[in-house]
């Protein structure tokens, strides 16, 4: 099963029968949200918050990238995954 959309990537995250590495969901969040929301112009979080960090810092690593480019990356990443996942 291959997704060809965003909407369909994202169904199929749903289907995975395993938790893929805190990398990969942290590459999956990222591109997700640059392709979605485009930059990252959040405020840095705060504190000892290390997921929420871990979150903003990928997602700001991929500035610039323009949200087709990212939806692009987001799919086959999935399509990837869910080889692995599924």
């Amino acid at each position: 099963m291959q997704a060809n959309t965003l909407e369909e990537a994202v169904s199929l995250t749903k289907k995975f029968t395993s938790k893929p590495s805190n990398d990969e969901l942290l590459k999956i969040y990222s591109l997700y949200k640059q392709a979605t929301d485009g930059d990252n112009e959040e405020e840095r979080p705060t504190g000892f918050d290390f997921v929420a960090a871990a979150k903003y810092n990928a997602w700001l690593s991929l500035k610039g990238k323009s949200k087709q480019e990212a939806e692009a990356e987001y799919v086959s990443l999935v399509n990837k995954l869910s080889e692995k996942y599924i």
